[in-house]
């Protein structure tokens, strides 16, 4: 059996913009998932995933040859549509993939709930490139596309700082432990937002972006450095600012949490998965009493 893991992400700086060269600071969480390959007998690949809780919530079966495998799926689900756009885009990068007479079981199982949007598609394809002996930011441009900072995440076990330069990717990994952690929450929206939506928004409505990247990676490099939660929160406000300017949209705190004392920001597609909140004191009672009831502190969410 072979056995691959990946971690889940969060992007604190940079959203949107990191897709232009923005420097962005991102954490892998200590929620992630795994793929599991068995040798089968058979020509078929059998495929699970399942959830946090051990429950299977997808199962199919695929014929091993890539031209029978794409004439069933072209009246299966959106799923098993997506799984062969990873397994045929994995073979167009190493021909040499699939290229066997028996056949595998694959298992996924997550770490974290589905919704709430840690890299359900970042963590599996990262694993499916370990499997298949490709680029796993190759298989992303060629299946869900976006940044690649997810991908970084997937990888490493330390924050790190991304960005997108005219030839390369650099990701370097960074120190990034903030005195003030203990002031530091995570809170689910109940909302898993599409970040592909998120993306053409932003793309539709960004102009003049030179000085906004440069007013980021500012901004990125002060969040890392900050010694103090004051000087913090002023930063992540600063930020939230210029990506509502962006975006043409309302800040999540002055939707929802206009009363609440300390700083919130979106992270990643603005309007769902996870916020970043800053308090002195525990808020949990605080979101829950707005129906908000996933309040996870910094040090048990990120690696």
């Amino acid at each position: 059996m072979e056995t691959y893991y990946s971690n889940g992400k969060l992007l604190l700086t940079g959203e949107y913009v990191v897709l232009d060269g923005a420097l962005s600071l991102a954490v892998p969480t200590k929620f992630g998932q795994s793929l599991k390959i068995e040798t089968l007998n058979e020509q078929n690949l059998v495929w699970e995933s399942f959830d946090t809780n051990g429950n299977c919530w997808f199962n199919n079966t695929f014929p091993l040859e890539i031209s029978k495998m794409l004439k069933q799926v072209q009246h299966d689900d959106e799923i098993s549509k997506r799984i062969i756009q990873i397994l045929k885009a994995a073979k167009t990068l190493n021909p040499d993939f699939l290229n066997t007479k028996n056949g595998f079981r694959i298992s996924t199982h997550l770490t974290f709930p589905r919704n709430w949007g840690l890299g359900t598609s970042s963590t599996l394809i990262n694993n499916m490139s370990q499997w298949a002996h490709v680029n796993p930011f190759e298989l992303l441009e060629q299946t869900f596309g976006g940044s690649g900072y997810d991908i970084a995440c997937a990888q490493n076990n330390t924050p790190i700082t991304y960005q997108l330069q005219k030839d390369k990717i650099a990701v370097n990994p960074i120190i990034f432990n903030p005195k003030f952690k203990d002031s530091i929450y995570f809170v689910y929206l109940n909302k898993k937002q599409n970040s592909r939506d998120g993306i053409a928004t932003y793309q539709a409505n960004k102009q003049h972006l030179e000085p906004i990247i440069n007013d980021i990676n500012i901004l990125t490099t002060h969040i890392i450095e900050c010694q103090n939660l004051n000087d913090f929160e002023t930063l992540l406000d600063q930020h939230e600012q210029i990506i509502s300017n962006i975006t043409k949209q309302a800040t999540v705190k002055s939707i929802f949490f206009n009363d609440f004392k300390g700083s919130i920001k979106s992270l990643g597609a603005w309007g769902g998965d996870f916020v970043l909140v800053t308090s002195t004191a525990d808020p949990s009672s605080y979101f829950k009493e707005k129906g908000f009831d996933t309040i996870i502190p910094y040090t048990d969410m990120v690696l």
